[in-house]
């Protein structure tokens, strides 16, 4: 099992990628660790359950700009439940990940998240409601509006993917990527870290529903 560790330094020496921290939230089997490793390795296949939490690492290009996130996906299984705010600590952003055919998993995404605002205070990072396994659409449980309403009433990003066929995966992840460089813009300098993080103010983002009106 990874061990936890405290914040990645979001600096970097100048002509190096910055450096982020990125979490993934969610239930057992709704796909978190298939998201993960479409967007590290463009590869999909049945994998078993993760155990504690797996760790990625990821060099995203942004154009003139790019950053590297390291990724912690931590197990959604229940007995590992009480130790994933371990996990949660010093992240600059999370997707919040549930599958669209299964209601109790988008229940328990609402129960993921306020136990990710115990360690981080609303606004201090990133955090994007994914909806995955869109591939499944005829199995559907939540629909589209109910997940966009959601991360309105919540501030958060939110998209619908499908780890599956590839589909507006590398979109989820260069989203948050680029929202984490806006607010670092906005504050004229290195986004904070820790306990230095102040709230800042939402806006939104390239191809995704940015709910912070």
């Amino acid at each position: 099992m990874a061990q936890a560790v405290g914040a990645p330094c979001s600096g970097a020496i100048p002509g190096q990628p910055r450096v982020f921290k990125l979490v993934l939230l969610g239930s057992g089997s709704v796909g978190k660790s298939s998201l993960a490793l479409r967007f590290v390795k463009n590869d999909f296949r049945n994998i078993l359950p993760t155990v504690g939490c797996a760790f990625f690492t990821k060099l995203v290009n942004l154009g003139a700009v790019s950053l590297k996130f390291e990724i912690w996906d931590t197990a959604g299984q229940e007995k590992y439940h009480s130790v994933c705010h371990l996990y949660f600590r010093g992240a600059n952003a999370a997707l919040l990940v549930y599958d669209i055919t299964r209601r109790d998993s988008f229940c328990k995404a609402q129960q993921w998240l306020r136990d990710l605002e115990r360690e981080i205070p609303p606004g201090d990072a990133v955090v994007m409601l994914v909806g995955n396994k869109t591939d499944l659409d005829e199995e559907r449980q939540v629909t589209f509006q109910e997940g966009k309403e959601f991360a309105e009433s919540k501030r958060l990003l939110f998209m619908e993917a499908s780890a599956r066929l590839n589909h507006q995966v590398t979109e989820v992840f260069s989203t948050v990527a680029r929202e984490l460089l806006r607010r670092e813009e906005a504050q004229g300098g290195p986004a904070p870290k820790g306990d230095e993080r102040l709230a800042l103010k939402e806006g939104p983002a390239q191809q995704a529903r940015c709910c912070a009106r």
